[in-house]
């Protein structure tokens, strides 16, 4: 049974690595990779601020929306389908710094034997999590306006899994965690909220973009 597990292990790790080793790459994303921050001040946002205002006015976190999206603003401006595919990509920038988080810490002395099995699941969540986001991303660098509806139902599929997987991580930590648990324990807990937030913007960008059409 051990060495099934240990097999299972480090195939999981192999597959992390694989899925961490691969870049987004979105053409609108790359002129402003340089930009992203976590710490960019909404206020800095530029004369064009109302697109990017206009585009996250259907998210639940439009604070966040705007401080993430701002850069893509020049090139989105009213494009639904730029901004869907710009939330996407921010949010699996996220992801990935997550799950490199979860990999440092998964030896980790300070981690309690509880909160190690959380971080082990949330390690599988994310890495599902990635691959739907991978996937969706695929989907809106090739729209087309034949297959549009087949295409929004698939995406809106991959989104709808890739937030439940992330909201099923926090429930994981909600059950494990209490007034003793660790900083670094925290410290991902608060960033996995912040990447489920970040997808489930993209999805209200996606449902925005399946409103207006190509």
């Amino acid at each position: 049974m051990n060495s099934y597990l240990i097999m299972f292990t480090t195939l999981l790790s192999l597959l992390l690595l694989l899925l961490l080793a691969v870049t987004p790459n979105p053409s609108l994303a790359s002129s402003s990779r340089n930009y992203y921050t976590d710490d960019t001040n909404a206020s800095c946002v530029p004369r064009y601020s109302r697109y990017v205002k206009d585009a996250c006015n259907v998210t639940r976190y439009q604070q966040l929306c705007v401080r993430t999206l701002w850069p893509f603003t020049i090139v989105a401006k009213n494009n639904s389908s730029k901004w869907a595919r710009a939330g996407v990509a921010v949010t699996i920038t996220d992801t990935k710094r997550i799950l490199r988080l979860l990999l440092k810490t998964r030896n980790s002395p300070a981690v309690g034997k509880r909160e190690r099995v959380a971080l082990s699941d949330c390690r599988e969540l994310f890495v599902d999590s990635l691959d739907n986001l991978y996937k969706s991303l695929s989907v809106l660098r090739k729209l087309d306006a034949d297959q549009f509806q087949q295409q929004m139902s698939d995406l809106a599929t991959w989104l709808s899994a890739a937030l439940t997987d992330e909201d099923t991580c926090l429930d994981g930590f909600e059950e494990t965690m209490s007034n003793s648990s660790s900083s670094t324990v925290r410290m991902i807990k608060r960033k996995a909220t912040r990447s489920m937030h970040l997808c489930s913007n993209a999805l209200a960008l996606l449902n925005k973009l399946a409103y207006d059409g190509l």
